[in-house]
């Protein structure tokens, strides 16, 4: 008689069922308030990029006070357990801690008379912090059983990891996911990353969308605008290398691999009638491919050589000189569409009703997928709009939702063969 393998779907369903992750998922619905009032808590602790201690501190704190071992690593990543030392093959459920902009005061965190907060990072990614926090209490506050069925829901949840990384945002350059991944006893225990990234339910990022940033650099002797007239200016130079690189890039949003390029801050110069001694200019480069990316950046080069060249030939005095630094790389990736990961999260959106497409995104999983670790990237629940700007705002309707997402998900994993990471190998 042939054996039965339990599909995907029937480990799910299985799951919901079992009294131990039941009670878990309930939590959510049960905790809705102190949730929402740990979120509002949290993005008051300011923690813009390289920057983030305070929060870090902040929530290493938290997570002991929900019954968790918690520390910081030597990068500034909090890493909680329910075991000081978890042993077995681990699910890491990841949110990073930095924010684009940072309150500069408690009262920029508000919440309006409807219940949505209002304020820099309350979404990107309060969401996925309080997310943390919300699994780490809905698991801990499971009663202790004897029956076999709570005993094994109490072993699933002693190989949660949960993650709360610096370094996500800008040249932040994923630091704090690069650090767990150059940790080599680590990362063989993590068989799949759940990285909690905002608030949308509606995709789930298989793709990691590669990117180089340069900073390119234009020195030269400065001087008066009329008795010092026909030196090397240095904006002259840049703003021809600027120019040359762009205008050779065609902008086709059909093209395979799709390519961009972008300056997106340029410095220099200290007066209308002053030749400045310095112009800098802040490259992003990102395409789905890492080749296309190499060619690009070798494309930058070229410009800033000829532009240097350039300007040097007009130049009846002192020249000009040019350095590209490189200041951030993100490498490109894919979950394959039959990763044990992809495959237990649409099984879980299934049962939950959830209808999320893929997509392709620069997050955390660009460094574990780039090493062939499995990893995805969603939104943790609620509702989320104006990242990145003073005006950020996130509402917590249906975040219940996605908690019990991410939960069943990583359960899903812990409880099937098929999640391990050498059986997908």
């Amino acid at each position: 008689m042939a054996i039965q393998t339990p599909t995907a779907a029937g480990i799910v369903g299985e799951l919901a069922d079992r009294r131990g992750v039941r009670e878990a998922l309930q939590h959510f619905t049960k905790d809705k308030q102190w949730v929402n009032d740990i979120h509002l808590q949290l993005c008051r602790v300011p923690a813009p990029t390289f920057h983030e201690l305070p929060r870090a501190e902040w929530m290493a704190a938290q997570f002991r006070a929900l019954g968790w071992h918690a520390g910081i690593d030597s990068e500034g990543n909090v890493l909680a357990s329910l075991d000081p030392h978890p042993a077995g093959s681990l699910v890491a459920i990841t949110a990073h801690l930095d924010t684009v902009l940072a309150p500069r005061i408690k009262d920029d965190i508000s919440l309006d008379p409807e219940g949505v907060l209002l304020g820099p990072g309350v979404s990107d990614n309060g969401a996925g912090l309080a997310a943390l926090l919300a699994i780490a209490r809905a698991v801990r506050h499971v009663p202790e059983q004897t029956a076999s069925e709570g005993a094994a829901s109490r072993n699933l949840w002693r190989r949660l990891l949960l993650i709360a990384n610096v370094g996500e945002e800008g040249e932040g350059n994923l630091r704090g996911m690069r650090h767990i991944c150059a940790q080599p006893s680590l990362l063989a225990q993590i068989s799949a990353f759940l990285i909690l990234d905002g608030a949308a339910l509606d995709h789930i990022t298989t793709q990691a969308l590669g990117s180089r940033r340069f900073e390119v650099t234009f020195t030269g002797p400065g001087g008066h605008s009329w008795s010092d007239f026909g030196i090397g200016n240095p904006v002259h130079a840049l703003s021809r290398a600027v120019s040359d690189f762009v205008d050779r890039q065609p902008i086709d949003p059909k093209a395979i691999p799709r390519v961009s390029v972008n300056a997106g801050l340029i410095e220099g110069g200290s007066g209308i009638n002053a030749i400045p001694a310095l112009a800098r200019v802040k490259i992003d480069i990102r395409s789905e491919d890492d080749q296309r990316i190499d060619t690009l950046a070798e494309a930058l080069h070229a410009a800033v050589s000829r532009a240097e060249e350039t300007e040097n030939s007009r130049a009846t005095g002192g020249k000009v000189s040019a350095r590209v630094r490189e200041i951030g790389r993100r490498p490109a990736g894919r979950l394959e569409n039959d990763a044990p990961l992809l495959v237990a999260l649409r099984a879980v959106d299934s049962h939950l009703g959830i209808r999320a497409r893929p997509d392709c995104a620069s997050t955390d999983a660009n460094i574990p997928l780039s090493m062939g670790v499995q990893a995805v990237s969603i939104g943790a629940g609620g509702h989320g709009g104006g990242a990145h700007t003073t005006a950020e705002w996130y509402r917590p309707t249906g975040r219940d939702l996605g908690l019990k997402r991410v939960l069943l998900t990583a359960a899903a994993l812990l409880a099937s063969p098929n999640g391990q990471r050498d059986a997908a190998a």
